[in-house]
């Protein structure tokens, strides 16, 4: 790697985590150090083609893509056009029917890694194996939904693993992306928008930036149940139970979480992985919510803010801390880059398949418990199981 494209990596990441925690881009912690060069994978495709993990539940999963506009708001970065989303919806599906998805488009793949720095096969990166089925027919029943926010710069891909062991599990979950505040991010007909917000000069602060994507999970909740904008769009949506919604994501997505709960009270549960908390979460009455994170969380001095939002979480609530996890741990980066040889994180020690378990063992309990009234010994304190995740303040 050069010292050009070090320097670009560290900006991407800096600026990516900087939001993530609501803080201003000058100065801006950086989220990773750079690969060694003998430790990442060169632009030559290996001989493997990646894979996520299969997902652990019973039922098959299905996946449907959404194009949503939201003609009531401009969009925060580009004002002239109104506010755009995607939306991925994973959902229970029976039987083996429908077509293969893609993870994501090389034209997708090479956007997000070169915002990045990341010395990978574009194509080969785009490969990953997924085991959602495009059309496939849907299970019989109602279930919980679950929405799924990405970290800042990041597209809703990233969040791909999770999303289809949820569905698999019985939950119809939509991960989201927000225009213009990822590299990467598929739009309609292919189209990639540029990632505005990931320019150190974007101008727009964090804690606005949270409070937008809380509106734009607002939308997308209405576009999926019904509700203050309308009715449904989504042709599946007799399959969601609307009593039963939960929210979560990754870094600023988690962020965005916690605001949209001070916002909307159909979302009965939350969780944050590793995002800040500079939205204070002062509405939620009672209703329960996760952090999962770094060991970082807990430092002296870390600028994420948990520390002044925990006792107002005045519900069921856990701090949990994941021993040799980094920002993205808690995402598909890991599990996918570890198969190519590169490391996104050479202070993150946990492997991707590890990250996988953990994360989907803890989230999947956490929603389990609160959507549909699963009790887990996970969320209860230590287990053996995962000597990795320490409870804080339990």
């Amino acid at each position: 790697m050069t010292t050009i494209q070090h320097a670009a990596r560290g900006r991407a990441l800096a600026t990516a985590l900087a939001l993530a925690l609501a803080l201003p881009l000058t100065g801006a912690p950086a989220a990773f150090a750079a690969p060694s060069p003998d430790g990442r994978a060169t632009a030559e495709a290996p001989a493997t083609r990646p894979e996520l993990p299969r997902p652990t539940g019973p039922y098959a999963v299905g996946r449907d893509t959404l194009h949503l506009v939201d003609t009531s708001r401009s969009d925060l970065w580009v004002p002239d056009r109104p506010r755009e989303l995607m939306a991925s919806v994973y959902y229970p599906a029976r039987g083996q029917g429908g077509r293969p998805t893609a993870y994501m488009s090389t034209e997708a793949a090479r956007a997000m890694l070169t915002q990045y720095g990341l010395d990978v096969s574009p194509a080969t990166y785009a490969s990953t194996r997924t085991y959602a089925r495009a059309g496939a027919p849907a299970a019989p029943g109602r279930f919980p939904l679950v929405l799924l926010s990405p970290g800042f710069g990041a597209p809703r891909s990233t969040l791909t693993h999770l999303a289809e062991d949820l569905a698999g599990r019985g939950y119809v979950v939509a991960t989201v992306d927000h225009a213009h505040e990822a590299a990467g991010a598929e739009f309609e007909g292919g189209r990639i928008p540029p990632c505005v917000g990931c320019a150190p000069d974007a101008g727009v602060p964090g804690e606005r930036t949270t409070a937008n994507r809380a509106k734009d999970l607002s939308y997308v909740l209405d576009r999926l149940v019904g509700g203050r904008t309308g009715k449904a769009t989504w042709a599946r949506s007799g399959m969601i139970d609307r009593k039963r919604v939960g929210s979560g994501g990754h870094s600023i997505g988690g962020a965005a979480t916690a605001a949209l709960m001070n916002t909307d009270r159909r979302v009965r549960a939350g969780m944050n992985m590793d995002g800040g908390m500079r939205i204070p979460p002062d509405n939620l009455r009672g209703r329960p919510f996760l952090l999962l994170g770094t060991r970082l969380t807990t430092a002296p001095g870390n600028p994420y803010d948990w520390d002044a939002a925990w006792p107002l979480l005045d519900g069921w609530k856990r701090w949990l801390t994941v021993a040799g996890s980094g920002h993205f741990t808690f995402t598909d980066a890991p599990v996918v880059l570890h198969q190519l040889g590169a490391d996104e994180d050479p202070e993150a020690t946990l492997s991707g398949r590890r990250a996988a378990e953990i994360t989907r063992a803890y989230i999947g309990a956490f929603f389990d418990r609160h959507l549909r009234g699963v009790d887990s010994p996970l969320l209860d304190g230590p287990v053996p199981a995962h000597p990795e995740v320490a409870f804080h303040r339990p």
